[in-house]
């Protein structure tokens, strides 16, 4: 909730005023796109005395393209709201914001503790650009919880979190991991994509930085690409350093279509979550299927801590098949109609796509033997789904 206005505002809300000034743009709605790059002073003391500001009502503040524009500041102004931030800075990608994450807090000879269940490429990140500058990475359970203490090194730069884990969807205990962090001094980042700071809330929960890919949920509809970098006030410097350091902006266009988004967010994200429910219930009585892996049903191992952390789910979730030929379940894909198949999800439409999960494993080996299955529902309606997966059991069983 957002308490500039003199009350609280319910998210609904915040993603649809916070940032948004029409009147310092001729009272059009939607912040306008500025293609920038040199910002005009008009006298000599704004100049020597420029930074990178916010703009208000009657100031349209700012000092040059890669570090900010009338464009890009109320995506961040509203990030920030909807996380509980103090400061958002954004990036091209999701990737783009995770590996920024990181690099804020690691240290040369320093060691970080990221979950065996985290998105793959920060995995191929952390084993390659930060192994060759001497970062060394240890990977964990994901169910480790206050266990982690143990792990915990004089040189520990940073306890990287992802829940639900990618692919797997393992639930961590968020407060249980943070509090052991706060005590030994380290601190904590997350990618929060599946909650989209809309369904969870790392920084009330003690986590230090949340990132997002905002090319899933924020931008909505499959069209751009953008990443959120979300620091608490302790934090909040750091990163906006780092990230003016690594002159790592997000383009004026992207930025635009993330707004525009963002915007419906609170529309869009209850039907992901009711359409989600209801398919995996009926995924889960199914006879093809071994399991589901969705943390909102309560055959979920981490359900009771999504339950007491997390407001809802997102569209995104897992299941298992019982094993099938290779030519069944190709069979099954290619028929489809309404699922499409394709990397990233979080856009308007539902995709299902098979996944590997042996190679983005060291701690925790997958030995299930049926085909892990990632899919996306969609705002489509939700009983098409469920026929034209039907029709597609039926030649997966042909």
């Amino acid at each position: 909730m957002d308490t500039k206005y003199g009350k609280a505002l319910h998210d609904d809300t915040v993603a649809i005023h916070t940032g948004r000034r029409p009147h310092a743009h001729y009272g059009v709605v939607n912040p306008p796109v500025y293609h920038a790059s040199t910002i005009l002073h008009e006298t000599v003391d704004s100049w020597e005395n420029r930074s990178p500001r916010r703009y208000t009502e009657d100031e349209r503040g700012a000092m040059y393209g890669r570090v900010g524009t009338p464009t890009l500041f109320p995506l961040e102004e509203a990030i920030t709201a909807l996380e509980g931030g103090a400061d958002t800075v954004l990036t091209p990608s999701g990737l783009g914001a995770n590996t920024l994450g990181i690099l804020s807090f690691v240290e040369k000879g320093g060691h970080i503790l990221v979950p065996d269940s985290v998105y793959f490429p920060v995995r191929k990140f952390c084993d390659g650009v930060l192994a060759r500058i001497g970062i060394e990475t240890e990977y964990y359970d994901p169910h480790i919880g206050a266990g982690i203490d143990a792990l915990i090194r004089a040189n520990t730069n940073l306890i990287w979190l992802e829940s639900p884990g990618s692919l797997t969807f393992e639930i961590q205990d968020l407060p249980a991991i943070t509090a052991v962090a706060k005590a030994r001094g380290v601190p904590t980042a997350i990618d929060n994509t599946w909650g989209a700071g809309y369904y969870l809330k790392p920084l009330l929960l003690g986590v230090d930085v949340s990132t997002q890919a905002a090319t899933k949920y924020i931008v909505g509809h499959s069209d751009a690409m953008a990443g959120t970098v979300t620091a608490n006030a302790t934090h909040a410097e750091r990163v906006r350093s780092t990230w003016m350091g690594l002159g790592n902006t997000l383009g004026p266009d992207d930025a635009y279509l993330a707004q525009r988004g963002l915007r419906t967010l609170g529309t869009r994200m209850p039907r992901h979550y009711e359409n989600g429910v209801r398919i995996a219930r009926w995924l889960e009585a199914r006879p093809e299927v071994a399991r589901v892996i969705h943390p909102a049903l309560e055959s979920h191992p981490g359900h009771a801590i999504w339950k007491r952390d997390f407001t809802g789910a997102c569209g995104l979730f897992g299941f298992i098949l019982k094993p099938s030929e290779r030519a069944q379940i190709v069979s099954m894909m290619e028929g489809l109609q309404l699922f499409g198949m394709g990397a990233s999800w979080g856009g308007y439409e539902s995709l299902m796509t098979t996944s590997n999960v042996t190679k983005a494993r060291s701690v925790s080996p997958w030995q299930e033997p049926g085909q892990l299955m990632r899919i996306h529902i969609g705002l489509e309606n939700a009983d098409d789904l469920i026929a034209d997966l039907e029709a597609g059991f039926e030649r997966l069983a042909g």
